[in-house]
């Protein structure tokens, strides 16, 4: 286990902190030894409670330039962004930020990508528009003048500003079918944590397909607090409406419905989803499981409010046992 090698970043929740907050924790976070963000790009919250929709392209200018983190986006081309726009404001980021920039595409939730009033399309529809939409990415950063039609449709683009490399381009899996095709194409995966036998499967799945000796980004999804009570209570509060399969969390789309959702969840049900303890040595065997699995990136979304001493704990007794 080459611990060494591992990047242990902090999560930068847009959907529940305003970003002017969410910079001064960045800041923390990369004082207490965190060394990476991942943000979220959401248009809407999960919930109405959560109350918060940063934009994260505006954001990521902002925490690139007051931390020397490297920093990456989970985003979706083709609606809501048409990929020549997303790959123009990645390449101006990784032009002012050399070697600082990730980013990661997927087929994306109704949520935030059906406000521009299309129908929301199926699964095996919305992976063609993303692989074309990767394929135009790619191909603007190269330089290319690029003209495309049907799934997603660009005429004579070109990117006359590019940085010298082009930022990694992850994609992003909830499953193992999906993990698998992401692997012919994409320079990495992005997952979500999930129990360790259901993780390992998407990972062979990833590898499977084309993925061996791609990197592997992890978010983990966790709950930490001083009190276990308190830790259980803060992610029933503010995460209990992201649980849900994801064919369902992808099709809903208002803050609204997945709040009614939430409303069912037993406590339990959360804590069975989310590692949620108080105990900052579980924690960390729950980490070293990760990187057992062969994630070199792990960054890590404390869901309840409680983000200081999520950082300050994290910082002191965490971080040092799995990042080196």
């Amino acid at each position: 286990m080459a611990e060494s090698t591992v990047t242990v970043g902090y999560h930068a929740s847009h959907e529940q902190f305003p970003p002017g907050v969410l910079l001064n924790l960045a800041r923390s976070a990369e004082r207490a030894g965190f060394r990476g963000i991942l943000s979220s790009d959401h248009f809407n919250p999960w919930t109405p409670a959560q109350g918060e929709s940063g934009f994260a392209w505006s954001w990521l200018g902002a925490a690139l330039q007051a931390t020397a983190l490297p920093a990456g986006v989970v985003c979706t081309p083709g609606y809501r962004y048409h990929p020549a726009i997303l790959a123009q404001a990645a390449a101006t980021l990784a032009e002012m930020f050399p070697g600082r920039l990730f980013v990661a595409v997927g087929t994306g939730q109704a949520l935030n990508e059906s406000i521009t009033g299309e129908v929301w399309p199926s699964k095996p529809e919305r992976n063609d528009r993303l692989l074309a939409a990767a394929t135009i990415i790619r191909r603007l950063w190269a330089g290319e003048t690029v003209t495309a039609d049907f799934p997603v449709r660009t005429v004579n683009t070109r990117l006359y500003t590019r940085p010298a490399e082009p930022p990694l381009l992850l994609g992003a899996a909830l499953t193992s079918a999906t993990a698998e095709w992401v692997g012919g194409w994409a320079d990495g995966l992005i997952t979500v944590a999930m129990p360790k036998d259901k993780l390992a499967e998407v990972v062979g799945a990833f590898r499977r397909g084309g993925g061996e000796g791609k990197p592997m980004y992890l978010k983990v999804d966790l709950s930490y607090a001083r009190e276990d009570d308190e830790a259980r209570a803060g992610a029933w509060d503010q995460w209990r409406a992201n649980i849900f399969p994801a064919a369902v969390l992808e099709t809903l789309r208002e803050p609204g419905e997945f709040e009614a959702m939430g409303e069912f969840v037993e406590p339990e049900k959360v804590c069975e989803k989310i590692r949620v303890s108080a105990d900052l040595q579980e924690h960390v065997r729950w980490l070293k499981d990760d990187i057992d699995l062969g994630f070199s990136h792990l960054y890590l979304h404390n869901v309840n409010r409680g983000q200081e001493e999520f950082i300050e704990d994290f910082g002191r007794e965490v971080l040092p046992e799995v990042a080196g």
